[in-house]
This record gives C-alpha cells, sequence and structure tokens, in this order.
C-alpha cells in the first residue's frame, strides 16, 4: 500500500505540472503525461496483457488499459491520464478496506502456537510434533498450544481471540485448557489430549481459512454478471466507435471515438466486483470478533432469513448444571437445612448430591456421620448428630410415613425430615440462562416468526422453562431420533424463502445440526461435534449471540444491496449520458472510481459491530 501511494503521490505531482505550467513545448508536456501514466498505469497494462494470453480478456484491466491509450491516441492525455490515477486511488481504497477486514480476524490466525514446552526437553518443540500424554510448560505471556487438562498450577486465560470475551478466565488443576488461549500469569504443567491437527485452535483456523471458498448466491451472481456483462460493453463501445461516424452525415471519427472510450471506463464493474465480496468478508470478520465463526458467506447471506428458529434445551437455553434454586424450612433456619441436606448427601457423586454440597461450600465435618444408606430412584437415610434424616423425593417420603407439604415447583425437589417430622424441601433445577430470555425477545423484534424448544426431558420441565423464556412451542420427552423427525416437519412448515435455525450445543445434536437451514453450535468452544456439524460456531454459551449474528447477517445484505442498487443506477445513467455525447471521459472516472470509493466505504460499515448485551 506504501509502495502505491507513493506512485500515486509522484504521478499526480507530474499530472499537476502538465496541466498547471503548459511548457512552449507541447513534447515537453506530452512527455510529463506520459511519465506519469507510466507510473501509475504500466501495472495495469501488466496484469491486462498477462490476462489476456491466460484467456481472461475482458476484465477491468483490459478496460482501463484500452480506455486510456485510446485516450492517448485521440490527443486527451489529462483525460488519459486522469483515468488511470483515479482508478489506481480507487484500488488503494480496495486495498485498505481488504486490509482492514483482514485485520478484524487478524486475533483469530493469531492464535497459531509457534512452539510447546515439552517437561524433559531443552528445546522448544513444533506443536505438531507433541503426542497425547505429553506434559508440556506454558509460562505466563505464552499461547497455549495445544489441548489438554492442567495437571499443577493456576492461572487466567486470555480467551478473546476465541470468544470476544474481554474478562480473562481463571483456570486450576483438573480443569481443560484449550489451545489459543493466552497465559495471562501462573505457570501450568499441562498433560496434552489432542493432537495439534485435531485441537481447537487447528479446527478453527481452517474453518476461517476456508470460510471465503463458500461464496453466497449474491457474489455468485455478480460473479456470473461481471463474465457475461464486460463482453457486451466492449462490443457496444466499438459500434459506438465504428457505426455512427459511418451513418450518419458529418459525424467526426474522433467525437465518437471519444464516446466509445467514456463509455468503457464508465462500464467497469469495479464497484459491484470489489464492493459486494468485501462485503461478506468484512461481516464474517465482524462476527469473529464478537466470537462468532461463520463457515461462509453463503451462511451469513442465509441466516438472514431466519423464519423459525429451533432451540435445544440443556447447554444451549440452560446451563446444563443442577442448583440449589430454593431452600423452603419448616421450623428451622434456611442454614440448617442445607448443612443437613449436604451432611446426607456427602458420600454421594450424583449431581444432585454435587449441587446441594456447592450450595453449602463449606467443609464437611465427616466424624458427625455416623452412617448413610442410599436408596436407589428414592434418596438418603442417614445416621447425623446421633439424629435420623431422611432426604429424598415423595416416594421415599410417603415409604417412611411422614407427613409433608407437597410442592408443584418444577425441577427435582428434596424432602428433609428429622426424626421423622418434616423440615422443609429444596429444590434443584437447570439453571435459565441470564441472557435466554431477552434473546428470545430479541429474535422477535427482528422477524423470527417462531421460536421452537426441543429436550429430553419431561414435560413439566421443558413446559416451565418455555413459559419462562416466552418461546411458541415446546416439544418434550424426545430422544436423539425424536428432534430430527420434529426438525423435518418444522422444516415443511417454513416459507419457501424462510431459514430454518437450529441451535444447540454441538454435542449430542449433530444430525439435527447438518439437517437445519443453518445449524449454530452454542457453546462450541473445543467441541469437536460442534466444529465439524454447524455452519455457525458460537464460541460462548450465550444464546444473545444468535441475535447478534442475524442483525449482523441484516446490516450486511442491507449493505450489499445498497451497493448493487447504487452501481447500478449510476453506471447506466453515466452510460446512456456517455452513449449521446452528453457525459465527458471526467463523469466517466466519477461513474467508475467514485461510485467504487463511495461502495467500498459504506461496505467497511459492517466492521462496526458490538455485542448485543
Amino acid at each position: 500500500m506504501r509502495k502505491k501511494l507513493i506512485k500515486i503521490i509522484i504521478a499526480f505531482i507530474l499530472f499537476l505540472i502538465a496541466m498547471i505550467f503548459k511548457a512552449e513545448n507541447e513534447w515537453i508536456n506530452i512527455s510529463l503525461y506520459v511519465i506519469s501514466y507510466i507510473i501509475v498505469g504500466f501495472e495495469i497494462i501488466r496484469k491486462a496483457l498477462r490476462n489476456i494470453t491466460r484467456g481472461k480478456v475482458f476484465d477491468e484491466n483490459f478496460l482501463m488499459t484500452v480506455a486510456t491509450i485510446g485516450a492517448f491516441g485521440i490527443g486527451e492525455y489529462p483525460e488519459a491520464v486522469a483515468v488511470m490515477l483515479f482508478y489506481q486511488v480507487g484500488e488503494l481504497f480496495q486495498s485498505y478496506a481488504v486490509d482492514k477486514s483482514r485485520k478484524s480476524i487478524s486475533s483469530l490466525m493469531d492464535i497459531r502456537p509457534d512452539f510447546a514446552n515439552v517437561e524433559g526437553k531443552v528445546e522448544k518443540v513444533d506443536p505438531d510434533d507433541v503426542e497425547i500424554g505429553d506434559i508440556i510448560i506454558i509460562k505466563p505471556g505464552e499461547k497455549v498450544p495445544l489441548d489438554g487438562v492442567i495437571l499443577e498450577g493456576k492461572s487466567s486465560l486470555d480467551t478473546k481471540a476465541l470468544t470476544g470475551e474481554s474478562l480473562p478466565k481463571d483456570v486450576t488443576e483438573g480443569e481443560e485448557i484449550l489451545s489459543g488461549c493466552i497465559n495471562l500469569n501462573g505457570v501450568l504443567r499441562v498433560e496434552v489430549t489432542k493432537e495439534y491437527g485435531q485441537s481447537t485452535v487447528s479446527k478453527i483456523l481452517d474453518l476461517v481459512e476456508n470460510a471465503s471458498s463458500k461464496k453466497s448466491k449474491s457474489e455468485n451472481f455478480i460473479t456470473k454478471f461481471a463474465r457475461y456483462y464486460t463482453p457486451i460493453v466492449v462490443i457496444i463501445a466499438l459500434f459506438l466507435a465504428l457505426v455512427p461516424p459511418l451513418v450518419i452525415d458529418g459525424a467526426i471519427f474522433s467525437d465518437w471515438i471519444y464516446r466509445a472510450l467514456s463509455f468503457l471506463v464508465v462500464s467497469c464493474p469495479c464497484a459491484l466486483v470489489i464492493s459486494i465480496p468485501l462485503s461478506f468478508f468484512g461481516g464474517i470478520g465482524g462476527a469473529s470478533k464478537m466470537g462468532i465463526l461463520i463457515k461462509g458467506s453463503n451462511y451469513l447471506e442465509a441466516i438472514s432469513k431466519a423464519e423459525i428458529v429451533v432451540f435445544d434445551k440443556t447447554g444451549t437455553l440452560t446451563e446444563g448444571n443442577f442448583e440449589v434454586q430454593k431452600i423452603m424450612p419448616v421450623n428451622i433456619t434456611e442454614e440448617e437445612l442445607l448443612k443437613t441436606v449436604a451432611y446426607a448427601e456427602n458420600y454421594s457423586n450424583h449431581p444432585i448430591s454435587l449441587s446441594v454440597k456447592n450450595a453449602y461450600s463449606r467443609k464437611i465435618n465427616e466424624v458427625d456421620i455416623q452412617s448413610t444408606q442410599e436408596l436407589s430412584g428414592m434418596g438418603i437415610v442417614a445416621k447425623i448428630w446421633d439424629r435420623d434424616i431422611i432426604v429424598g423425593n415423595e416416594k421415599l417420603m410417603k415409604e417412611k410415613e411422614i407427613e409433608f407439604l407437597k410442592t408443584d415447583d418444577v425441577g427435582t425437589v428434596l424432602y428433609v425430615a428429622i426424626d421423622n417430622k418434616y423440615v422443609g424441601y429444596i429444590l434443584i433445577a437447570d439453571k435459565i440462562k441470564d441472557d435466554a430470555k431477552k434473546a428470545i425477545e430479541e429474535l422477535k423484534k427482528n422477524n423470527v416468526k417462531e421460536t421452537v424448544m426441543l429436550t429430553g426431558d419431561k414435560k413439566s420441565v421443558g413446559e416451565d422453562v418455555a413459559q419462562k423464556l416466552g418461546l411458541d412451542k415446546v416439544y418434550t420427552e424426545l430422544l436423539p431420533d425424536g428432534k430430527v423427525k420434529k426438525v423435518e416437519k418444522l422444516l415443511k412448515e417454513k416459507s419457501e424463502n424462510g431459514k430454518l435455525v437450529f441451535v444447540g450445543d454441538g454435542i449430542n445434536d449433530a444430525p439435527v445440526l447438518a439437517l437445519a437451514d443453518i445449524g449454530v453450535a452454542m457453546g462450541g468452544l473445543g467441541s469437536d461435534a460442534a466444529i465439524e456439524a454447524a455452519d455457525v460456531v458460537i464460541m460462548t454459551d450465550e444464546p444473545s449471540k444468535i441475535v447478534n449474528t442475524i442483525k449482523l447477517s441484516k446490516k450486511t445484505m442491507r449493505i450489499v444491496k445498497e451497493n448493487i442498487v447504487f452501481a447500478i443506477f449510476v453506471k447506466v445513467l453515466i452510460l446512456m449520458l456517455s452513449a449521446i455525447g452528453l457525459s465527458t471521459m471526467w463523469e466517466a472516472v466519477f461513474a467508475d472510481v467514485g461510485v467504487s470509493v463511495i461502495a467500498i466505504i459504506n461496505a467497511l460499515r459492517v466492521l462496526r459491530v458490538k455485542n448485543n448485551k
């Protein structure tokens, strides 16, 4: 870009000298124009000649070369130089725009690790040479080179390049660590769980690098349009240059050649050929800033037509982790009730038991626990502090003939009795994600006609979540094949142009992700199934990112349509004016370069993104 800018400046100075300080010797002026032209035009002429030898005759380089050399031939030196000069200014804007778009995903490309510190080896090792089971040491400031599990150490990780989240993530022993993050402070000793080729960073880089290969319908249309449009305008230009002077009395060849050359300049489809792919490229780059990976511009275009959005429940709209939601004591305090249940559940590894112990979060004195007995499908009977403790479902309460107050709360209810007297209950349920309700509301504001939830959970739980979130439909107690059948049915219900989006956690939902028009993997960070099966991968587990994706898609399509309409309108207008002689080559330059620059600047708007939080 710097070299191109220097060439443009030098050529522009020589051009101004020739225009303003006209030498007495005309050849000096002509020489200044020629030198100026060669400085900015040589590369274009070289590309045109090279493309002709390769069979690609009708491109913008060919049009610019023919038009400007023709202008020199009829003595229109300033116009010839101006066309090439302003065309190069347009190319400079294009280079800047593409560079800016590339920088928007450069943080993703920067996650590629350079080395790994393998324990016991003095030299740094290429990540490709590290095997599963090897122990690596990750020092502060280094990139995490491979996926693994922390054996020793605590630290904070910068996950921004993967998730778009600015807040560091704290990690400690026993936790999974993903390649592509940056270790901020502590030294970590990590056991490698995946080879580099299968690691998170490798899959993400492959996804981003191949995104441009999947073109949208708009891009394919522009490519086909340019292929047929350019030869047609060249033929029309030849007709303008040769036929009217032969059939119209008093017509001057040089006038009609000038019109034909202006016609060639304005006919260049640069604005469309450059700005449309740039808009999609910018859209994909803008999405990556938010931690959203879109596998191609075809998916970016398709999701703008989202009509039905189908969600999996667990891990998508809910956290996927059991938590204590309510503590309802009778004749004792909340703290006493929670402590009693935590002691009773101490030796159990069931997710329900773990959630109670997490809520209690204090050290349990195991000396106080005389005995515990787990009754499958009912609960626990224990002797603690020399008292008889019963914790379980209503079936256990009835079996022990304990009078209790049954609750209609949705979730897993642990009824508690001490010395055969009911003392309250604890409600445990899968927590709805903080931004799930807002996400559903925003989807409806963005013209999504129907929101649906599919779950394998029981009816009462599924309907409760659907009601709290304001979903239109809910289907419960579904096996994986049942989800596929429901999505097949919903696909038949949408309109011809509408799209069905399925949002799942990417682990158990691969068949449905592949079946939907657009499969979105939620919380896909580190999930192989998500990255493989989905068309869009949301690297965090926030449902609101679906809204971000649809908004960005609609913004991209709006900019694409604006550029198409604007470019075609201006070009058709100036083409007609050129053909009837009411437009000079200067207007032609604006119609070509000016429209291209305006369209490129408009396309760059898509990079201005913000998270919907």
